[in-house]
């Protein structure tokens, strides 16, 4: 059984638009975890976003998420050193929940030795984030799918074509995905969800066949003009974006924005904001393990067919 693993999880942008709490993307922005089984104690270390913010106790969502995947494993919760090196800014809208989760869950599956099975990975750990949005890009890489069955969490991946290119502003201002999912009305207008529906399946098909329609894809009635009073300067860029023929949206929760450009597109500058341009992660999670026997990293948990 391997006894010190290390799992590498990409950011995630989940909604895209129209695919509110069903799509989602995985981009090369990573967080890496280490881990490794003690006696009694508990240690944990975080490098980069979040240092200094965050628990580093019991309270930590890399341990706590772990501690779950142990239990429902029916392994007694043994000590742990952690550390984490972090890429992911923290409350931005691109995942950084969904990483710890799926860094825990797959952490700690290795560690028991359970066997690499991505449909129990993805159950756990969108169980734990309470919807599977951005823990099935951030497991699966590439362009996903997720929807609920029978109470369990499923996704498919699918290959983004390859002239998608994401750029990714994000704000020096967080906002939680709680606050963000609060201004959200009880119900919309059918017409409305009649429209999105269909913004939705065009999304699919522009992602991976057809780029050109990324515009008209883009467009969403569910979530965004109910949150726009939260972030006015994310609304505003993003309508300056699309004004210009950029199909640009708010990134999950927000209050960062993606835009999936094009070849010939150019974003420009924007002052403010970080601007970040990010390829497709097309492969997802991965972990590495390294026995103690002969010293060697081997891949122990790779979910990308």
């Amino acid at each position: 059984m391997s006894r010190l693993i290390r799992v590498s999880v990409p950011a995630t942008s989940a909604n895209l638009g129209p695919g509110f709490d069903a799509l989602g993307l995985a981009l090369g922005l990573h967080d890496v975890v280490d881990a490794e089984l003690t006696g009694d104690e508990l240690q944990v270390q975080v490098n980069g976003a979040g240092a200094g913010e965050v628990p580093l106790d019991g309270d930590h969502l890399v341990v706590r998420a772990m501690r779950a995947t142990l239990a429902s494993l029916g392994v007694e919760a043994p000590g742990l050193r952690l550390r984490c090196t972090n890429e992911i800014p923290h409350g931005r809208g691109l995942g950084s929940s969904a990483a710890a989760i799926v860094a825990g869950v797959l952490a700690a599956r290795a560690l028991a030795g359970a066997p690499a099975e991505p449909d129990a990975a993805l159950a756990l750990a969108a169980g734990l984030e309470g919807h599977p949005d951005n823990v099935a890009p951030c497991l699966l890489g590439g362009l996903t799918v997720a929807w609920n069955s029978i109470g369990r969490a499923r996704a498919v991946s699918l290959d983004v074509h390859p002239e998608v290119r994401p750029v990714v502003f994000v704000p020096s201002a967080s906002l939680s995905t709680e606050a963000a999912r609060g201004l959200l009305p009880v119900s919309v207008p059918h017409a409305a969800a009649a429209r999105n529906a269909g913004r939705a399946a065009l999304l699919v098909h522009a992602l991976t066949r057809r780029p050109d329609l990324l515009l008209d894809a883009t467009e969403d009635e569910l979530h965004q003009p109910y949150r726009a009073p939260a972030m006015p300067e994310t609304l505003n860029l993003m309508t300056e974006l699309r004004g210009r023929g950029i199909a640009a949206v708010v990134s999950g929760a927000g209050p960062s924005v993606i835009a999936l450009t094009t070849a010939g597109q150019d974003c420009g500058d924007a002052p403010g904001w970080d601007v970040l341009a990010l390829p497709v992660d097309r492969r997802g999670a991965v972990v590495t393990g390294r026995t103690g026997t002969d010293g060697h990293d081997t891949v122990v948990h790779g979910h990308r067919g």
